[in-house]
C-alpha cells in the first residue's frame, strides 16, 4: 500500500487568486480608520470567506454584492472599493475556469 506523501508544488489556481483577494479585503477592512459600518462590513467578509460560500460560489458573489452596498454607502474612500472590486474580478476569474473546466 503506497503512502501518500505531501506535495513539493503547488498550482497557483484562481481559487487561490480569489482566497488571496478575499484575505486582502479583509485585512483591508481591519486595518481601515473605524468607521460606523465596519463590524457590520467585516461580519458580511467573514461570512464571504466561510467554507460554506466556498462551496455555493453563487451565495458568494451575493454576499459579495452586499459588501460592495455596504461600501459605497457607508463613503469609506476609495481603498475599500478598489479591494472589493478586486475580490469580484477573481470571483468572476473563479467561474470562467469553472466554466472551462479548468477547475473542479
Amino acid at each position: 500500500m503506497p503512502f501518500m506523501t505531501e506535495p513539493t508544488f503547488y498550482y497557483k489556481t484562481a481559487l487561490s487568486d480569489l482566497q488571496g483577494a478575499w484575505l486582502v479585503l479583509r485585512e483591508t477592512v481591519v486595518e481601515h480608520p473605524p468607521f460606523s459600518e465596519q463590524s457590520r462590513l467585516l461580519f458580511h467578509v467573514d461570512e464571504g470567506m466561510s467554507w460554506e460560500n466556498v462551496r455555493d460560489l453563487q451565495n458568494m458573489a451575493n454576499i459579495l454584492l452586499v459588501i460592495r452596498n455596504i461600501v459605497v454607502q457607508a463613503n469609506v474612500g476609495p481603498e475599500l472599493r478598489e479591494q472589493t472590486d478586486l475580490v469580484r474580478v477573481a470571483l468572476d476569474e473563479v467561474f470562467e475556469a469553472l466554466a472551462e473546466g479548468e477547475i473542479r
